[in-house]
């Protein structure tokens, strides 16, 4: 009978050890679930029995088994979402393939989890038919340059639309606005034109600005060689000035040495004496330059002339 005790403590025991690792493990498994660590910039919603209870923050928390669940996790840092290429239709009816990035973030957990089923794709959708109305009111020569009107346009409209979303639109960022190919054949042709057009104008800027730089020069020398002329004419004429009056000086000097002589003593015969002799010389040559002379009737009165010439000297 003794054997049959110990096999049936034995058993007792078994059980009594199933029985708490059970506990162990179902008290384990209890932990594990109610125990919830939430990182940084992260947060999630829990809701008691269906309903929203609380937002829990960074760090850790205990829920309450079997009733709190975690229901949301929402990350709060800024997400950047790609926008899928759309086709637009600019206001010239031209149709162009833009896409964009959107840049969000979560301020309100609760609101991203019960104000819309997916806020992603509420607010890519909402950014696109924004994209398409405001593409729809610009030209395609335009809406290259309006990037900058077109971006705040967007996020003014989004972040408008998804604020009962607990969503904060930050910016919008175009990407690649893609016309056809005939249309980029066109603007290329177009470009090449007016770099075309630009450099004839270059050209013909320089062309311009050398030939007054030429001009300009030319003036500039002959103004300096007028000056030049003036001031070589000006010191000619200075100096044959001061040889006239040096001259005048001179024959003043040599007249005045002349009168003085003459008025000494015997300057008066010196005076008929070279006259004569200058007489005789210059009929001499005057025969020899012509052919034809006319020859004074009184040819041998040479006393004459020089008693003429006497007077005079005497007058003077």
């Amino acid at each position: 009978m003794y054997p049959f005790i110990l096999a049936a403590q034995n058993a007792a025991i078994s059980g009594a050890l199933v029985f708490f690792a059970l506990v162990a493990l179902i008290v384990i498994v209890t932990i594990c679930k109610t125990a919830v660590i939430v990182p940084q910039k992260t947060a999630y919603i829990v809701e008691r029995l269906g309903k929203y209870r609380c937002t829990l923050d960074a760090g850790f928390h205990i829920l309450v088994p079997f009733i709190d669940r975690i229901a949301y996790r929402h990350t709060l840092k800024e997400q950047a979402i790609d926008v899928p290429p759309q086709e637009c239709i600019t206001k010239d009816n031209i149709a162009v393939s833009v896409d964009g990035i959107l840049y969000m973030q979560v301020m309100d957990p609760a609101k991203a989890s019960y104000g819309i089923g997916n806020y992603l794709f509420a607010t890519t959708q909402l950014a696109q038919t924004t994209m398409r109305s405001e593409m729809g009111k610009l030209d395609l020569d335009r809406s290259f340059e309006e990037r900058t009107s077109i971006n705040a346009a967007i996020v003014t409209a989004v972040d408008k639309a998804s604020d009962p979303w607990g969503i904060k639109v930050t910016r919008y960022e175009i990407k690649n606005i893609t016309p056809p190919r005939t249309i980029r054949d066109a603007m290329e042709k177009q470009m090449r034109a007016e770099r075309e057009k630009r450099a004839m104008i270059a050209e013909s800027e320089g062309e311009r600005q050398a030939k007054i730089n030429r001009a300009e020069g030319e003036r500039q020398e002959a103004i300096a060689l007028s000056e030049g002329e003036r001031m070589r004419k000006i010191n000619e004429a200075e100096g044959k000035a001061k040889e006239i009056l040096l001259v005048a000086e001179a024959q003043a000097a040599g007249i005045a040495k002349v009168a003085e002589a003459i008025s000494g003593k015997g300057g008066l015969e010196s005076v008929n004496m070279q006259l004569a002799q200058q007489y005789l010389k210059e009929f001499g040559n005057l025969a020899k330059t012509n052919n034809t002379m006319i020859i004074p009737s009184d040819l041998a009165n040479v006393a004459g002339v020089l008693k003429a010439c006497s007077s005079v000297i005497k007058q003077v």
